[in-house]
């Protein structure tokens, strides 16, 4: 925004605003900047992002949120005509085909469905696993996950910090009871942890006996929970993966060119991976989605221009 000449508001995740006042000081500090042209503002979305939404004066809009939320942001910018740009959520499947590398597949899917404790919007929380690797896959992943340590996130040598809140903790718990109640099986963790740091600590739950028409399959958890989906081959897999509401993020472990090639091509989410985690992304390329998970031009990179720049048609006379 600022690279394309903007004034910005920036206004952070009331939860977690540290990062947010961080960066503002430093571009404060730079001294760079004339007065006004980058401003932070604090506080509930309810309402102090419900002021910016509703202004006059702020004529373009990007959002990073739940779906609910950004579908009625999308709405009011569009009663007043403002640009809006949505990321919202994700569904984001990883697919394991019997041909994959196993080590590089339970890496790929750990780091994908566990790291940043599962908070990210490009997580894989759905693993599509063929029937020929399937066993192998999920006992590999479950001994990986035993070795995992969640605590502080700044302590060394934790590699699972704790959920964003009470709230979100109470959803992860949630989802893991319901797929109890829809017949799952808990194969590993969900269990909460105590820890001496303050925090809301939860181990990093594996999901099996599940398909895809179940809840927890359907919804966003946004926490350190996958689930795993048993198919009997690549046609099925990637039917599967594209049958969601969502298309943020899709990957695929294999050591078929066939099957990364034609996954690429038929995937129905805006960016995928091969043999790398969902989650793993490049600030200079372009982010985004299809379907529910995201509306308008894509983010980040020469793309981002759509948005932060207008066009303008000129015809002179000589």
């Amino acid at each position: 925004a600022l690279a394309y000449g903007n004034s910005v508001v920036f206004k952070p995740a009331d939860l977690v605003p540290g990062s947010a006042w961080a960066l503002s000081e430093i571009i404060v500090r730079a001294g760079q900047l004339p007065a006004g042209v980058f401003n932070l503002v604090m506080g509930p979305g309810s309402k102090v992002g419900q002021t910016l939404v509703a202004s006059s004066k702020v004529r373009a809009l990007t959002f990073t949120g739940s779906v609910s939320t950004g579908r009625r942001i999308g709405m009011a910018c569009m009663e007043r005509g403002a640009k809006v740009q949505l990321e919202m959520g994700g569904k984001n499947p990883l697919v394991v085909l019997d041909d994959a590398d196993l080590e590089v597949a339970v890496s790929v899917a750990t780091n994908g469905s566990f790291f940043s404790t599962g908070q990210r919007c490009t997580g894989s929380s759905r693993l599509i696993v063929q029937a020929g690797i399937h066993d192998r896959f999920v006992a590999a992943l479950r001994e990986r996950l035993s070795t995992l340590k969640v605590d502080h996130a700044l302590k060394a040598g934790t590699d699972i910090g704790p959920v964003a809140s009470q709230d979100q903790l109470d959803q992860d718990r949630f989802y893991i009871d319901l797929a109890r109640q829809e017949g799952c099986t808990v194969a590993f963790g969900g269990e909460l942890l105590e820890r001496e740091a303050p925090g809301y600590y939860l181990s990093p739950a594996l999901i099996t006996e599940t398909h895809n028409q179940m809840r927890v399959n359907r919804e966003e958890i946004f926490g350190p929970v996958a689930t795993v989906i048993r198919v009997a081959d690549y046609e099925e897999a990637l039917h599967v993966a594209n049958d969601t509401i969502f298309g943020l993020s899709s990957g695929i472990c294999t050591t078929s060119l066939k099957y990364a090639t034609d996954f690429k091509r038929r995937s129905t989410a805006g960016m995928v991976m091969v043999n790398l985690p969902t989650a793993g992304v490049d600030y200079h390329a372009p982010f985004g989605g299809r379907k529910g998970s995201s509306h308008g031009p894509r983010e980040q990179g020469a793309y981002a221009r759509e948005f932060y720049t207008s066009v303008k048609t000129a015809y002179t006379l000589a």
